[in-house]
């Protein structure tokens, strides 16, 4: 049983780091002799060896096997990445993360993009959220009549974010009658946040309601059906999901398809970002170990960030991946593409 924790010291931090990069190097146990080849480490093996008992006994080492050395902990990783710098991406990453994000047309594809080169880069899962708030502004508005008494409501906002959303009406409405409620909502609200324009165009409604003017009363149909509502369905991508096969985590076949199950439902996975990353405001935040969202996951780490955009929405990037991983490449990977992101 660990004894009640204490403050390391030098000495002991840096043995305990070394141990935990090799480990992440090389995935195998990590004895006295080994360390003590290390030219940095001007220790005995017989003082490492004391040092790694101590370590023991604080929780930071666990010892698979009587003959092997030892592996870290949840606890040990989590010593080792407080305060851990980020390593600045070579030209060629910066280049690629800049490029992924800049030639996308709109918010939906510079997140799958973000999530893709996330993935790609770390060889991990690259996990990029964005969640539409009420400060969006306005770009422009279309309206399609569709069969059926049906139109479709095409939103696009100053960021790049275009929605869709087909509703039904009790009758059709021409395409002269479109496009002017079109025209209407175009010129006087462009520019506007969504949350204003509708509250503004549902004002004007009340208000001329005696007058019946017929705009308004086609235009408080479609508010009634949501016209310039903020959706609050976040968009998600993810990618990189198949990197974890490849991986030795030592689970069950069943612990794996639970992880995989918990990756394909939307909400947990927005849940589980929103969980760890909501104090992860512009810096980059890691969070080892992942028990609390899910069982199978308390050898995983999640690394991410949050950024709001000046339009209002917020995102989150984040990398998923075993507890062993490179860290500094993947902070460095999560801090250039959160940078990248937030100055578009």
């Amino acid at each position: 049983m660990a004894s009640q924790s204490r403050t390391l010291n030098a000495r002991e931090r840096g043995i305990l780091h070394l141990i935990v990069r090799g480990y992440i190097e090389n995935g195998e146990p990590v004895g006295s002799r080994t360390l003590s080849r290390m030219r940095d480490l001007a220790l005995s093996p017989a003082s490492i060896r004391n040092v790694m008992a101590d370590l023991a006994d604080e929780g930071y080492l666990a010892q698979p096997h009587t003959s092997a050395g030892r592996i870290p902990t949840d606890k040990a990783f989590r010593d080792y990445v407080e305060g851990l710098p980020a390593i600045p991406l070579g030209t060629s990453d910066r280049q690629q993360i800049f490029n992924a994000i800049q030639n996308a047309d709109t918010l939906e594809e510079r997140v799958e993009n973000a999530s893709r080169v996330l993935g790609q880069m770390t060889r991990n899962v690259g996990i990029v959220t964005a969640l539409p708030r009420s400060s969006q502004e306005l770009e422009h508005l279309e309206l399609v009549g569709l069969s059926d008494q049906r139109v479709l409501m095409i939103v696009a906002t100053r960021d790049r974010l275009v929605r869709n959303r087909v509703v039904r009406i009790e009758r059709d409405m021409t395409a002269d009658e479109l496009a002017a409620i079109r025209n209407y909502v175009n010129i006087n609200f462009a520019g506007w946040t969504l949350d204003r324009a509708r509250t503004e165009l549902l004002r004007r409604i009340d208000e001329e309601r005696a007058l019946y003017d017929a705009m308004l009363q086609q235009i408080a149909v479609l508010c009634n059906k949501g016209l310039l509502a903020v959706d609050q369905d976040p968009h998600v991508a993810m990618d990189g999901a198949s990197n974890l096969v490849g991986i030795d985590l030592h689970l069950t076949r069943e612990r794996m398809r639970e992880i995989f199950r918990a990756l394909e439902e939307k909400a947990s996975v927005v849940a589980m970002l929103d969980r760890f990353l909501e104090s992860a405001r512009g810096e980059v935040g890691i969070q080892v170990g992942l028990e609390a969202a899910h069982p199978a996951m308390s050898e995983f780490s999640l690394i991410g960030i949050t950024i709001d955009l000046p339009s209002g929405v917020r995102t989150r990037m984040a990398v998923l991946g075993p507890m062993r991983m490179d860290y500094e490449r993947v902070v460095g990977a999560v801090s250039q593409i959160g940078a990248v992101f937030g100055s578009l």
